[in-house]
């Protein structure tokens, strides 16, 4: 059985090159975000329930319309609650599923910003935080989402905060720009494969 892997942390900090490091080095990640949105679209229990809550205007054309859905999202903070009951559910599921289908890594991964929040974290055996100062963060998501500050802050404040998510994660790893990544991925490795064999009593 595999060892798995949490990959998170705030708008900006860096998920993403951590998980394409960790792919670069044989260890498979699952990229929640892309695969909820996958879901959404394909899902036939998703698209039940959500045309239930929504009507049908939510699938104009077969098609997710987006503006809808994220219009319902940002109207009231318990919207994002109700939606998230009806999907998160089978992200975890289809992530259960593409880990048996990854029997040949002793590594996997599931990249999420809100690992924690969405209970996403219980489905991991190790949670990985990828940290980088605020400001830092702000600059490069205004820059990778042609964004205004003022739409990232809101964005930033509505989840986490990074303390809290450093305080459940068993590893964090710096992406400020100065500390090196790769080695901080070497070490991730090495201590997971420590693991590994102190489990298989090796």
């Amino acid at each position: 059985m595999a060892i798995k892997i949490g990959i998170t942390g705030g708008i900006g900090s860096g998920k993403s090159v951590v998980s394409r490091l960790l792919e670069v080095m044989g260890i498979p990640v699952y990229i929640a975000d892309i695969e909820s949105k996958r879901l959404t679209n394909t899902d036939p229990f998703i698209r039940q329930e959500l045309c239930a809550l929504l009507g049908e205007k939510v699938f104009e054309g077969g098609e997710l319309n987006k503006a809808f859905l994220a219009s319902y999202l940002f109207g009231h903070p318990d919207h994002a609650r109700r939606i998230n009951e009806i999907i998160h559910p089978q992200v975890k599921d289809d992530f259960r599923r593409w880990v048996e289908g990854q029997s040949f890594s002793s590594i996997v991964g599931m990249e999420s910003a809100i690992l924690i929040e969405s209970g996403f974290a219980a489905e991991v055996d190790v949670v990985v935080m990828v940290y980088a100062p605020l400001e830092l963060r702000v600059q490069r998501a205004i820059k990778r989402d042609c964004s205004s500050r003022e739409l990232i802050m809101k964005r930033i404040r509505s989840q986490m905060s990074d303390e809290e998510k450093r305080k459940q994660a068993e590893f964090v790893i710096v992406n400020d720009g100065k500390v090196p990544l790769i080695p901080q991925v070497l070490e991730l490795i090495s201590l997971l494969s420590e693991k590994i064999a102190s489990l298989s009593g090796k």
